[in-house]
C-alpha cells in the first residue's frame, strides 16, 4: 500500500466518526487478535484499526453497554478508594483522659457518687 494513500485513507475514515472518543469492536487477525473485544480510543486510533483491518465501529447497543459497564466500574473503584482511606486524630494523654471522663459522665447520666 502506497503511504500517501494509506494516510488519506486514515484521514477520510477519521473525518466520518463524529464523536472525540468512540467504541470500536475488534476483529480477529492473523496475528492473534481475538474478535470482539470493546475497547473506547479517541478518533483517530479508531479510524487507523479501521483502515489496518483489525476493529470496525462498535454498534450503538454494544457501545452503550460497554461505556455503561466502564462508568460503573470507575464508580465502584471510586467507592473502594474513598472507603480505603484511613482516618487519624493524635490526641494527648491529657485529652484522652479528659474524653474519657467525659464519656463517663455522659454513661451515667451526669451523675457523680455525692448525688
Amino acid at each position: 500500500m502506497d503511504v500517501k494513500t494509506y494516510y488519506q485513507r486514515i484521514r477520510a475514515t477519521e473525518a466520518m466518526i463524529t464523536t472525540p472518543f468512540t467504541v470500536v469492536s475488534s476483529l480477529s487477525t492473523d496475528d492473534g487478535g481475538k474478535k470482539g473485544v470493546l475497547v473506547e480510543v479517541p478518533r483517530y486510533v479508531a479510524a487507523k484499526m479501521i483502515v489496518e483491518g483489525s476493529a470496525e465501529i462498535a454498534p450503538a447497543d454494544q457501545a452503550a453497554a460497554f461505556v455503561q459497564a466502564q462508568e460503573a466500574a470507575c464508580k465502584a473503584a471510586r467507592e473502594a478508594a474513598a472507603a480505603a482511606k484511613l482516618e487519624v486524630t493524635m490526641v494527648s494523654s491529657d485529652e484522652l483522659k479528659k474524653l474519657t471522663d467525659d464519656m463517663k459522665k455522659l454513661q451515667g447520666g451526669g451523675r457523680t457518687a455525692k448525688d
